[in-house]
């Protein structure tokens, strides 16, 4: 199972990207990894390894996976989690990165909880929304999912581990059905961290 890492910051992979997107592109993906690294800041992932990481991580798995060089696809994999774990709104990602990155964005933003409903249900129907959602959109989410399980054992929380393996086996396994490399991935995946439910 091929895992990625962005441990080593966006100008190693900015170069390593220059045979695969034209400058225009990488100069738009500048823009956006600047603008989700100052929104950002210093949070960290759970494991402790900086945020942007993840976010570059998402990228990187389009990029050099699954062949993606629609430079907005690109933006909004970097710029995914801005609105929901920060304080910047999608009217500010539309504003800098136009309709498109902005559409794209708000599929994969889960939203706030809201009154009569529990955090569980409130989780539960956004990723049922995924189901109708965009085709770039669901990539963009299958990238994301992807960074966030591929180390799954290094989470903190051994209860996490089990629950976020069970809720991506229900409702991430088959939006991969439609993404030939990534239902491959997912497969493997599933069979090496099945462990994790026992």
């Amino acid at each position: 199972m091929r895992t990625f890492s962005a441990e080593e910051g966006w100008p190693a992979l900015r170069a390593s990207w220059a045979d695969r997107l034209p400058e225009a592109d990488l100069a738009a993906l500048d823009e956006a990894t600047a603008f989700a690294s100052r929104h950002h800041g210093d949070q960290t992932r759970p494991a402790g390894e900086p945020y942007l990481e993840h976010l570059l991580e998402a990228a990187r798995v389009l990029v050099e996976a699954v062949g993606i060089t629609d430079a907005d696809v690109l933006r909004a994999a970097v710029l995914h989690d801005v609105v929901e774990d920060t304080a910047c709104t999608l009217d500010e990602v539309r504003e800098h990165f136009g309709d498109r990155v902005a559409a794209l964005v708000d599929w994969v933003t889960k939203p706030p909880c809201s009154e009569g409903r529990s955090r569980e249900e409130a989780r539960a129907a956004y990723l049922d929304s995924l189901n109708s959602a965009p085709d770039d959109a669901i990539l963009v989410k299958l990238a994301d999912r992807l960074s966030n399980v591929q180390r799954l054992d290094t989470h903190p929380r051994p209860e996490k581990r089990r629950a976020y393996y069970d809720e991506t086996v229900r409702s991430v396994l088959p939006l991969a059905e439609r993404h030939p490399w990534f239902r491959a991935w997912y497969d493997a995946w599933r069979s090496e961290f099945r462990r994790l439910t026992q």
